[in-house]
């Protein structure tokens, strides 16, 4: 059971328990008489609930960055904020867009259900949309022709690791920001996954190129080789979309990380 359905049937519940309080409850017991435990807790916490599922179903869900995949833009500890409608607003639970609002762009940074397993949540870069043709060959980014912009910068110094990894900054659409490259790790994929639209992609020795079918976008880590994402499990559909990541609020191991999103 996911966390969200667990709210929404402490929502029902407590609910329940504070309407028929109100049309019925109340009024058959006497004055004098105490609130039963259970409807007491449900009437106390029930407006509590509604708000925070308000809150994390339609405007902002926070989240916990659980692996290095988007170092150095995210460390692993990072709590951040997602933007629920910034995509549209969607139904909780069944994730059903019913009100347009925009659309994924290259270079933001989203939050989406993993598509091998929707219970899970992954966080990765958005980097191509539907109908583009992406190419990363001897790993550098394509994007229907045209070379990600990319410019060296100092090399990044891994607090896991304790080692050093050649850093760049990257340019997609209109946003900028660092990735990690591993020279000495090979750029062809060497473990990948059966997924829906694979004739769409093709692999070799140099790395790999595919085209993103309609309603589907191509995500990638900023640590690119250090990331499980779309080269290896393939494309996101737009229904998996939960919101577009904008906003470090802590992290317990550095607390000079608020606010540091790029």
């Amino acid at each position: 059971m996911t966390f969200a359905l667990f709210l929404f049937l402490l929502l029902v519940i407590t609910g329940a328990v504070w309407a028929l309080d109100v049309a019925w409850f109340r009024k058959s017991r006497s004055k004098e008489a105490a609130q039963p435990w259970w409807v007491e807790y449900s009437v106390s916490f029930f407006p509590v609930i509604l708000i925070v599922f308000v809150l994390r179903s339609f405007l902002v869900e926070p989240f916990k960055i659980p692996s290095g995949s988007m170092i150095p833009t995210l460390l692993v500890g990072d709590f951040i904020l997602v933007n629920k409608f910034a995509y549209g607003v969607r139904l909780p639970i069944v994730n059903k867009k019913v009100v347009e609002l925009g659309a994924p762009q290259r270079g933001d940074v989203m939050v989406f259900r993993y598509p091998m397993d929707p219970s899970l949540d992954y966080i990765k870069r958005v980097v191509g949309l539907p109908g583009d043709r992406i190419e990363y060959l001897s790993k550098r980014l394509t994007i229907n022709g045209s070379p990600a912009p990319l410019t060296q910068m100092e090399d990044f110094l891994s607090r896991e690791r304790m080692q050093y990894s050649q850093r760049f900054l990257e340019k997609l659409g209109g946003v900028e920001h660092q990735i990690l490259v591993e020279e000495q790790m090979p750029a062809y994929v060497a473990q990948r996954y059966p997924f829906p639209y694979s004739e769409n992609c093709h692999y070799n020795s140099s790395g790999f190129s595919c085209t993103v079918p309609a309603g589907h976008y191509f995500m990638m880590g900023d640590n690119r080789d250090s990331s499980s994402d779309s080269r290896v499990w393939g494309f996101v559909p737009d229904e998996n979309i939960v919101g577009k990541a904008f906003f470090v609020w802590l992290n317990l191991s550095e607390f000079g990380r608020f606010g540091s999103f790029k």
